[in-house]
């Protein structure tokens, strides 16, 4: 465990800063992809195109982040990746053409892939279990407030200056951001370990495809034969990864053994399950304002403020929820109250006032930064040294994954009652009540936790707090 002063300062900032401007990225495209397709006179439908190359990049690179910060130092790969990331961003503002577009944002991909893995990494590295807690309680702030704001700020920019601004924003806080990693990042390293091709071509390229599955879904470009000939695709390749590869590999690309720790692998799960609903309001709220209701778009943007200003005050509570409740009967909990908020939009409608809608949008970011906290730290909670790159490379693939997933699965339910309804408002009630029940029901993925699981977490946090 390597803990300096260099490392302590600034390095929760660094990591916060990683993971604002990879989720901003993520959610400030899709406001902006009908001016973009105006700008480089292609339609608005090939324009996804640009947000999949980026999803794919990601989603093929990010096993590899693990095994790159290991061998070569976290400092040095987290500057480079945040230095391809910021020339993918002005490469995206000077696009000309839909190709030069997708070939910048293939290099966004690159950086972007490394960059949130590695930072978390360094502050597995650098601070014991004991203070992971509220370090990642900070930093998973600014991940839930980036896709939130998203599309208000997309919205700003696109009406009153450019679309190019989505992507210049992100040019001085990537100049920030390798300032201070060259001054408060450790450069932690492990021996190297030679590199696993072949567990990087099967399991990337089930990621891939996983992803394509997943977006083939949720556009509906294709026929949904050729989604699920995707997805089952890339579970295969994955299954083979599993039980042909890493068994018997001596230093595979992501190893087995983390999964026999019961955290690990219950707060994996529950990622996956949970963000189901979570990753469908940013998607579903201002389509719904919009769409529904027939409001504009930066009137819908600003709907979803309330959430952003609930996460962000929800940072000094947690810790004594915890504290109080334990990471079992909080996560259910919250788990099941974040499905009864969901679930509770279905009563809303356009004759109602809209400010009825804003008390329920805040608990919802409340609960979501609660959930989020307590699910990322126990996941990585009981993770050693040997295997804490690798846990954290799977995390982040579970997270980008599950985020894309509640997009494609509730995008598939609206259309579903979209076919058996013809009120646009109860098509869009019948989805949140839907995603709201599955929500609820992922909840109890939490109760496989024991009860005194991450109790360590904050007990010798209290301890250090009395000896003082």
């Amino acid at each position: 465990m390597i803990r300096s002063a260099r490392s302590m300062d600034g390095l929760p900032w660094i990591a916060a800063m990683a993971f604002f401007m990879q989720a901003l990225d993520a959610a400030i495209l899709n406001t902006a992809l009908p001016a973009i397709a105006t700008s480089l006179e292609r339609s608005p439908l090939a324009m996804q195109s640009a947000v999949i190359s980026y999803t794919l990049t990601v989603a093929m690179l990010i096993p590899v982040s693990g095994w790159l910060a290991d061998s070569f130092g976290t400092r040095k790969v987290f500057i480079l990746a945040v230095t391809i990331f910021t020339l993918g961003s002005l490469a995206c503002a000077l696009s000309l053409s839909l190709t030069m577009l997708v070939v910048s944002r293939i290099v966004q991909g690159v950086g972007g892939a490394m960059m949130m893995p590695v930072a978390r990494l360094a502050l597995l590295r650098a601070y014991p279990r004991s203070e992971l807690l509220p370090v990642l309680n900070f930093v998973t702030m600014p991940g839930l407030v980036g896709p939130i704001l998203g599309p208000l700020l997309g919205g700003i920019l696109v009406t009153y200056a450019s679309w190019h601004w989505i992507f210049l924003i992100n040019i001085p806080v990537g100049i920030l951001g390798v300032f201070y990693a060259r001054k408060y990042m450790p450069d932690v390293t492990l021996p190297k370990r030679r590199f696993d091709f072949l567990g990087f071509l099967l399991f990337g390229a089930g990621l891939v495809l996983l992803s394509v599955g997943i977006e083939l879904f949720g556009e509906r470009i294709v026929s949904a034969w050729l989604a699920a000939g995707a997805l089952l695709a890339g579970l295969l390749l994955l299954l083979l990864y599993i039980i042909a590869h890493a068994r018997l590999h001596p230093a595979p690309l992501i190893g087995l053994p983390m999964f026999k720790t019961r955290t690990f692998s219950v707060g994996v799960i529950g990622n996956i399950a949970s963000r189901l609903g979570t990753g469908c309001v940013p998607f579903l709220m201002p389509l719904m304002l919009q769409v529904g209701f027939g409001f504009s778009a930066v009137v819908a943007g600003c709907m979803m403020v309330p959430t952003a200003i609930g996460s962000i005050l929800a940072k000094s509570t947690v810790t004594r929820v915890l504290r109080l409740l334990g990471y079992r009967r909080t996560l259910v909990g919250i788990t099941i109250i974040i499905g009864i908020l969901i679930a509770s939009f279905a009563l809303q409608s356009p004759a109602e006032s809209i400010i009825l809608l804003l008390l329920p949008l805040f608990i919802l970011g409340i609960s979501m930064s609660t959930q989020f906290t307590a699910m990322n730290t126990i996941t990585l909670a009981d993770l050693n040294d040997d295997n804490a790159s690798g846990g954290n490379s799977v995390l982040a693939v579970t997270q980008q994954l599950s985020i894309s997933f509640g997009v494609a699965v509730s995008a598939a339910v609206l259309r579903f009652y979209q076919e058996m309804e013809a009120d646009t408002v109860a098509q869009f009630h019948a989805t949140f009540l839907t995603m709201g029940t599955v929500t609820v029901i992922s909840a109890f993925t939490f109760a496989l936790l024991r009860p005194g699981d991450g109790r360590h977490l904050i007990t010798n946090r209290d301890k250090k707090k009395k000896a003082a």
